[in-house]
């Protein structure tokens, strides 16, 4: 009376020997039951973690930006280049909420945002949610290409250097990785202008939208300098797991390579791969600064600069926010994915 009725409607229909199948198929369920419930309390503890993070972290930016030496209003009247009388100051500051305490800043701020408020933008007067999601297309785009372009290089690059380890390809490979990790994001984001969108004219020098056309250069920035970085880590992992005594099993046993390669030591190679492959979401999504600016590319992390140099309150905090979200949520899809590529890992990182 306890089995799931489409199990026991299945009994119903089968012969007796299914019946004897029916202690193994129902602790079978129970399991399957057991590792669900387990996995929901997982995933609920790890987001409500996320409200004191969220707490801490905004608390703390909040304070760094009020001891910064300056606000909005008095980077505003610096760029006038005119004399601005201090009851006009004052003025501008009372009509932000600026000349009220720290705590108390924060408290409305705070307040406004568990009402679905984040305020609006000091500089463009435009509401802080708006103005953040307007921005995001450009990142997603950026990140989705730049991490395709860093899979297509650096997974197939490491692991023809993992299977000729110490000939001419591996060494060729691992010095093109010495070679791109030295090489500054900035060095090779003007290299490219110069070489694809000045000489060649292949490429737009400055972004004219969100365009496959636009992100290419940005993308392949980035992508050069994670896959310099990645390309020995998938070698060293695919080299550690073709060390191991499987590999030298099947071989012994007349199995083909390629086929232990793709079907074994990949496989037991990806959640090394996972990882640096998550790792390199959240930042992308948070936005590359200086890759973003040289280009113009109008995403968040420009965005964040933008904010940080005019004193945006509201824009900052609201970046802070996003990233502190994005790598909270990455490392929990970490963890989940990591259950499902080796069931011996539980969730929380204890092995069985």
């Amino acid at each position: 009376p306890n089995c799931p009725c489409s199990l026991a409607s299945f009994i119903a229909s089968s012969g007796s020997e299914t019946v004897n199948l029916l202690p193994v198929l129902y602790s079978l369920y129970l399991k399957a039951e057991e590792e669900s419930e387990r996995m929901k309390k997982y995933v609920l503890k790890r987001l409500l973690q996320l409200i004191p993070i969220l707490l801490a972290i905004t608390f703390l930016s909040f304070g760094m930006m009020r001891i910064a030496g300056s606000d909005v209003v008095e980077q505003k009247m610096e760029n006038t280049g005119s004399d601005i009388s201090q009851e006009v100051v004052g003025a501008a500051r009372e009509e932000l909420g600026l000349d009220k305490p720290f705590l108390t800043q924060y408290v409305v701020w705070l307040g406004g945002l568990l009402h679905g408020d984040m305020g609006t933008s000091y500089v463009s007067g435009k509401p802080v949610f708006s103005t953040f999601i307007s921005k995001l297309p450009a990142t997603l785009l950026l990140t989705v290409v730049s991490i395709l372009l860093t899979i297509l290089i650096s997974i197939p690059l490491g692991i023809l250097a993992a299977v000729h380890q110490n000939r001419f390809s591996d060494y060729l490979i691992r010095t093109l990785s010495f070679i791109g990790n030295s090489l500054p994001n900035f060095f090779v984001s003007l290299l490219l202008m110069y070489l694809f969108a000045i000489r060649l004219g292949w490429f737009p020098v400055i972004a004219t939208g969100v365009s496959f056309k636009s992100v290419a250069m940005p993308a392949i920035t980035l992508a050069i300098a994670m896959s310099a970085k990645y390309l020995r880590q998938v070698r060293a992992a695919v080299l550690d797991e073709l060390s191991q005594d499987y590999v030298v099993g099947a071989k012994a046993r007349g199995i083909r390579f390629s086929t232990t390669l793709w079907g074994s030591v990949m496989k037991a190679s990806l959640v090394t791969i996972i990882t640096l492959l998550m790792l390199s979401v959240g930042s992308l999504l948070g936005g590359t600064a200086i890759v973003e600016s040289i280009f113009m590319w109008d995403g968040v992390g420009k965005m964040a600069v933008d904010a940080i140099s005019m004193r945006d309150y509201p824009i900052i905090q609201a970046y802070v926010m996003w990233m502190a979200i994005i790598y909270v949520a990455v490392n929990l899809l970490t963890d989940i994915s990591y259950r499902f590529l080796d069931p011996r890992i539980r969730l929380g990182g204890e092995e069985r």
